[in-house]
């Protein structure tokens, strides 16, 4: 489920940088702050200190992403309140290589040792995460 997530974020990125109308890269660009946001949540609240608490290498690798959320965070919101499009775009392309990073070291890392140390789980981590989701979509 959450590689799905970055999919789909990789997807918003890459019709932001297709598109040449500026409405359309804000629409875009806040439908990858929604997704981000969301998608951060369900980590913080659900995936992390699982991974925290059930695994060895988990501390390290949570801190490490907890401090990339925080950038992330931080340039959304830097994001939301620029006006000017040529500051918006080298803003949102800062976001894109934090992002892209970040996901890289989660999905290289962190996910591997989850699938093999929290295999039994996965199912219900799944689950929880679903239902967190659908409540943040609802509201």
């Amino acid at each position: 489920m959450l590689r799905a997530d970055h999919q789909r974020v990789r997807d918003l990125f890459q019709a932001y940088k297709a598109s040449t109308d500026p409405h359309a890269k804000r629409d875009i660009a806040e439908e990858a702050f929604m997704e981000l946001e969301t998608h951060a949540q369900l980590e913080k609240q659900i995936f992390y200190p699982t991974v925290n608490e059930e695994t060895e290498e988990g501390p390290a690798l949570v801190k490490d992403a907890l401090e990339d959320h925080q950038t992330v965070t931080q340039l959304i919101h830097a994001l939301r309140d620029t006006r000017d499009v040529q500051a918006f775009d080298a803003t949102f392309t800062a976001l894109v290589r934090h992002v892209e990073h970040h996901v890289e070291e989660e999905e290289a890392a962190m996910l591997p040792l989850a699938e093999v140390e929290l295999a039994g789980e996965l199912d219900q981590l799944t689950e929880e995460m679903q239902e967190l989701k659908q409540e943040m979509r609802a509201s």
